[in-house]
């Protein structure tokens, strides 16, 4: 029990189980009546929720999708702010942001199923590396506007935000990238099916 009584590990478990609420499924099921795990790409991502709540309400689609990206972005960046605020370590920090990105990618609540990672890997970058992640939002959205593709556009600007760290950040602050390169490496690994999409020409635009 000494172990559960842990600072750290309690901030551990809370990060993977605030990383775990599907707030994409709720918002859709909530608000449009629709199952975002049943339809589309059977993800709960903003880009699913958009694509899926688009078919019957196209006005709200947008709202919902902008809602998801944000509440998904929060969920890791609100814990790690606790824990910042609290003087937790650097490595704790990192510790927390890979396991709210595993909450979202493996959800508890979903049988250990979920979303790509990309709007919660954001937001915990966002807090932890804030310069090379808005370089690599800035190359998300140039991507997104040209090739509309959105698993591309997220794989680049995760590119963007790896090579921004690498020169500009010495070690993230605990001697070692490789919570960055967990983070990455999860994120790649879900969208493995959009890849392999991509490289048949069959992954489909957001219009």
């Amino acid at each position: 029990m000494e172990f559960f009584s842990h600072i750290n590990t309690q901030f551990f478990i809370l990060a993977y189980l605030v990383g775990s609420i599907p707030f994409g499924m709720i918002l859709a099921k909530y608000f449009a009546g629709v199952n975002v795990k049943e339809d589309g790409s059977k993800s709960i991502g903003a880009t699913n929720v958009l694509r899926v709540v688009k078919k019957t309400n196209p006005a709200l689609a947008k709202k919902l999708g902008i809602a998801t990206v944000v509440l998904d972005a929060l969920k890791g960046a609100v814990v790690i702010g606790i824990a910042m605020a609290l003087g937790l370590g650097q490595s704790t920090l990192w510790g927390i942001a890979v396991l709210a990105v595993l909450g979202h990618c493996y959800s508890l609540y979903l049988g250990f199923e979920g979303g790509k990672g990309v709007a919660t890997a954001l937001g915990v970058f966002l807090v932890l590396i804030p310069i090379p992640t808005l370089i690599g939002a800035v190359v998300w959205g140039f991507c997104a506007k040209v090739l509309k593709i959105s698993s591309l556009s997220s794989l680049l600007g995760l590119i963007g935000v790896v090579i921004s760290a690498l020169f500009l950040n010495n070690g993230l602050g605990v001697n070692s990238n490789a919570p960055m390169y967990i983070i990455a490496f999860i994120i790649i690994y879900k969208h493995i099916p959009n890849i392999i999409r991509m490289i048949k020409g069959e992954e489909s635009k957001v219009v």
